[in-house]
């Protein structure tokens, strides 16, 4: 099969051609009709030490299932279009027992090590238990970004929403526009983005945002005060930046709640002076578990979110290389599919 293999940081991903993968007992393979570029692939190929020289990227997809091992059969048939959960956990640890399989900590993370290849090629191995049946009326590319909405599910899922509280997200990028749809799906009727590029703004408000802010050239804090009539009960920070973790502690009103789900490979600094004196919370948010896949596709299915407007481009794998490294600094685009078998 072809594939885009990670050669090494500051350089583009090379198309190669590998071995078509084959099934483990419990695994099944899945003909890529659609897959996402993730900004984890890109922060983490931005740097030595990472990711593996030789690892084919990629967790977000969709496709139709092509080969089955033995324990799968039971499950799925060839020619059924899925999606799946890119997990391969232990199901034996404290983590799995919880209903947890991501924090699984011996579990792999397709895309992201050599041994469990990702989804940036014509064919992925999944595990049979992991994956979840698409509806006809949801398409390959929507199938494709069940995955990163199913995450920002899981962060709005962590903040426990009430309908009065007011909602700041930081960042507009696809999990910040992510959590604007649960959000508002949630029953929050104040959810206000902060984000510098006008076109992710945009984009925001037409999947709900009641308010928009540059936080380049507008206060955060004030303006969100203006927009709202208080400060912040919920924050949600979906930037991965240096220091936003400070900013939304000192930005959170009594009691109020900042979720984690930006992600960022460095040291970062935190007064913890500033959370105590207000007793804020802090809680982190990593990927998600199957019943945030489920509640995606049935929000999906039913029309309860429309995830077009997140969709901005589908490319071929040959062109994935320059349009991986572009996105590095082009904060237009939101979520890139790959169609790699077309």
């Amino acid at each position: 099969m072809r594939a885009a293999i990670f050669r090494e940081a500051g350089q583009p991903l090379a198309i190669d051609t590998v071995a078509d993968p084959t099934p483990g007992s419990d695994q099944i393979v899945i003909a890529v009709s659609s897959a996402g570029i993730c900004g984890s692939d890109l922060h983490m190929t931005q740097k030595a030490g990472f990711c593996a020289p030789g690892t084919i990227l990629g967790h977000e997809y969709a496709g139709t299932v092509v080969a089955l091992g033995r324990e799968a059969r039971g499950l799925w048939k060839e020619g059924d279009r899925v999606t799946a959960l890119p997990l391969f956990a232990c199901r034996s640890c404290d983590a799995c027992r919880a209903d947890l399989p991501a924090l699984c900590p011996s579990g792999q993370f397709a895309g992201t090590t050599l041994t469990a290849p990702g989804a940036y090629a014509q064919f992925v191995v999944a595990r049979a238990s992991m994956t979840q049946r698409l509806p006809d009326g949801i398409s390959d590319a929507e199938g494709a970004m069940v995955e990163p909405l199913a995450v920002g599910h899981h962060i709005v899922g962590r903040a426990g929403l009430r309908p009065d509280d007011r909602v700041l997200v930081t960042g507009g990028g696809p999990i910040g526009a992510a959590v604007v749809l649960f959000a508002r799906m949630a029953g929050a009727r104040q959810v206000v983005v902060s984000e510098p590029a006008p076109v992710r703004r945009e984009r925001c408000t037409l999947l709900g945002a009641t308010g928009a802010i540059d936080p380049l050239t507008e206060n955060l804090g004030e303006r969100f005060t203006a927009l709202t009539g208080g400060v912040p009960d919920v924050i949600f920070e979906c930037a991965g930046l240096p220091d936003m973790l400070h900013q939304c502690v000192s930005l959170a009103g009594i009691r109020g709640r900042v979720i984690v789900g930006g992600v960022l490979f460095e040291q970062d600094h935190l007064s913890p002076v500033i959370a105590l004196g207000k007793e804020v919370s802090i809680h982190y948010s990593q990927a998600y578990n199957e019943r945030d896949f489920e509640a995606v596709i049935s929000a999906l299915a039913r029309g309860d979110i429309d995830a077009r407007p997140l969709h901005t481009a589908t490319i071929s794998l040959d062109e994935l290389p320059a349009t991986f490294e572009a996105l590095r600094s082009d904060p237009t685009q939101c979520k890139v599919l790959i169609a790699p078998n077309g």
